[in-house]
């Protein structure tokens, strides 16, 4: 099983930290990393519609919002600190083919769309600082891929160390920015409390919700933590799993404050003064010099965007390098990797810009919330289905409280974004000059996103109720064996597949070889995960798979059978062969009615390559 981020996995040593305060500073940085995600140039554009039109009205959705994320972060990072997989690896071991590369795909545009962002925002801020023309500076922002690299082979505590100065160099700019403004603490408070002005106000909401939780730093989190070398036993897990909750307690609070500045500057400049249709950045940064009386508020605000765009453009970039690791286990050299990100985010702005002129950014930006909304349920819900995994877990799942709050807030952030993504589209439909177009495009692929939201979400639980009803209970099996009688074998191999084949199976066993001969039970695990990674894998099905031929074993050996097992990973018709083929079996006893591979196996040709391949008698059983 190849390692996430391998270049920097469990490069930072916790161990050996003299005090506790040296212990927790080892453990904070991946969580820096992600906040930038939270405070990106696509949150800037909601967060000064938010203010400019409603005032302070809508900061209780910005707190709200950070409440979400920080539960979600928490997930992403207990799934990467306790099973050592980050999100896409998880669920490629989950899914199927079919369905990963669809996830693939999808996490891929999130990500392109996220970058494209990332780019408008950090090229606007140098366009705003420099005067330079806003395409030129889209392709100034090619330099911050060799950035990335370099930094990344100082080691990750140095871009941690390089994103930490960035978000100190925003917090900084919006704490004078806050100065200027002097906004009115009382309504500052008065705007914590829960209200909804109107129904424009409910869609600028939907709006920062939907750009505060970014599908990718869900996989970048449960990757990043990883970085991470500790004492992998039950109190050390305990310990990084508490360290990291702070870690991202401390930085999303953060990115809290400086989303909450934005909409505040927003607020007490634009609002204050009847100015409400205040969205886009460039309009801000023109309006804040003769709105607060001083050259230096806009010249804060462009370097505060830089940096947002330029700290969030690098965790995107790793983003994108985990989820195609993760998902297609395909490693390419990191900087062809990252200048590919970046080409798609950097072409798309390029022609648009080139054919629309400056003025379609903020459409872009807000485009670009459109296409992470659509993405943010299939990254959410198997994230929660993993850390609610007993087995897959190892004792360490969330508890039911915590299932039902993350199931609530996956709710409400999935049903907002589809509304979001339902009211663009039918935006679309009435301004279109060609809706026909639209209506065999984006509507089927609409619902075929619909579609395959619904089977994320109910999959797992069909799965668990399937591999209930399938797995035949150890206890169940009635031995019918006589002491009477010759028995000519002396070492058996019995396929079992805990169905009730199983039973049947086991006797005909007996019945060749008696209390004296050897008893080799044999299961193959058939998961994607366990054709991946063999014996590395640890999923449910396998873990599962793993008790119940332990059970089989022990209560065939309390009847006084010698037995042992043994545990295959794969296809069944390659894998029984191996199994086979190195041992010194007399005969192969097989049942019939079963599992899905053993019942692919012995159904059409598959059973006759099976026997053309090893080299002892297939005794087949029929149910």
């Amino acid at each position: 099983m190849s390692k996430s981020l391998e270049e920097v996995n469990q490069s930072v040593s916790t161990q050996n930290k003299k005090t506790v305060f040296r212990k927790i500073l080892a453990f904070f940085g991946p969580a820096y990393l992600i906040s930038v995600g939270y405070m990106d140039p696509g949150n800037w554009a909601t967060d000064i519609a938010g203010g400019s039109q409603f005032g302070y009205a809508l900061l209780w959705v910005l707190l709200m919002s950070n409440m979400m994320a920080l539960l979600l972060q928490s997930l992403s990072a207990r799934l990467g600190i306790v099973t050592q997989r980050d999100l896409a690896q998880a669920s490629r071991e989950t899914y199927s083919k079919f369905i990963n590369y669809i996830l693939y795909f999808l996490a891929e545009i999130a990500i392109a769309a996220c970058d494209l962002a990332e780019v408008l925002g950090m090229a606007i801020g140098i366009n705003l600082l420099f005067d330079i023309p806003l395409i030129d500076a889209v392709m100034i922002t090619v330099l911050d891929t060799f950035l990335l690299l370099f930094l990344i082979n100082k080691g990750i505590r140095k871009m941690e160390a390089f994103i930490i100065v960035l978000v100190v160099i925003i917090g900084i700019s919006f704490i004078f920015e806050m100065i200027f403004a002097q906004p009115e603490m009382g309504k500052v408070v008065y705007g914590l409390i829960p209200s909804m002005p109107n129904s424009a106000a409910l869609y600028i909401a939907i709006g920062i919700i939907g750009a505060t939780v970014m599908p990718h730093n869900l996989y970048l989190h449960s990757s990043l933590v990883q970085t991470r070398k500790f004492d992998r036993s039950v109190v050390g897990i305990k310990q990084a799993l508490k360290y990291n909750f702070i870690d991202s307690t401390i930085a999303l609070n953060l990115a809290f404050f400086v989303n909450a500045a934005i909409l505040i500057l927003a607020a007490a400049t634009f609002y204050k003064n009847g100015m409400y249709e205040v969205a886009e950045i460039q309009d801000a940064h023109q309006f804040l010099a003769p709105l607060l009386g001083t050259q230096w508020a806009p010249i804060l605000f462009a370097v505060a965007l830089i940096a947002a765009g330029q700290s969030s453009t690098i965790t995107g970039t790793l983003a994108g390098q985990i989820v195609m690791e993760g998902y297609l286990n395909l490693r390419i050299q990191p900087w062809v990797r990252r200048i590919i990100t970046r080409l798609i985010a950097i072409v798309p702005a390029v022609i648009v810009i080139s054919i629309f002129g400056e003025s379609v950014t903020g459409k872009m930006l807000i485009l670009s919330q459109v296409i992470l909304s659509l993405q943010l349920g299939f990254a959410i819900i198997p994230l929660i289905h993993f850390v609610s995994d007993k087995s897959k877990m190892r004792g360490f799942h969330i508890s039911k409280t915590t299932q039902i709050a993350s199931w609530i807030v996956a709710s409400i952030i999935v049903s907002l974004n589809v509304k979001l993504v339902y009211n663009e589209i039918v935006g679309w439909l009435e301004t279109s000059q060609n809706p026909t177009f639209l209506w065999f495009t984006v509507v089927p692929l609409s619902f075929g996103f619909l579609i395959l939201l619904l089977y994320i979400v109910f999959k797992p639980f069909v799965t668990k109720a399937k591999m209930e009803i399938q797995n035949h209970s150890p206890h169940n099996l009635k031995l019918q064996f006589s002491k009477t009688g010759s028995y000519t074998k002396k070492n058996i191999a019995i396929s079992v597949d805990f169905s009730n084949a199983d039973e049947i199976a086991i006797n005909s066993a007996f019945e060749l070889g008696g209390i004296e001969a050897k008893y080799t039970l044999i299961h193959v695990v058939e998961t994607v995960g366990a054709m991946v990674y063999g014996e590395n894998i640890e999923d449910q099905e396998t873990l599962i798979d793993a008790n119940l031929l332990k059970e089989y074993k022990e209560i065939l050996s309390q009847k006084g059978f010698k037995v042992k097992t043994k545990l295959g990973y794969g296809k069944p018709n390659n894998v029984i062969p191996e199994i086979i083929n190195t041992g010194n079996f007399d005969v192969l006893v097989m049942g019939t009615h079963g599992h899905t591979g053993i019942k692919d196996l012995l159904f059409g040709t598959t059973v006759d390559k099976l026997r053309h391949k090893i080299s002892i008698p297939l005794f087949i059983v029929k149910n």
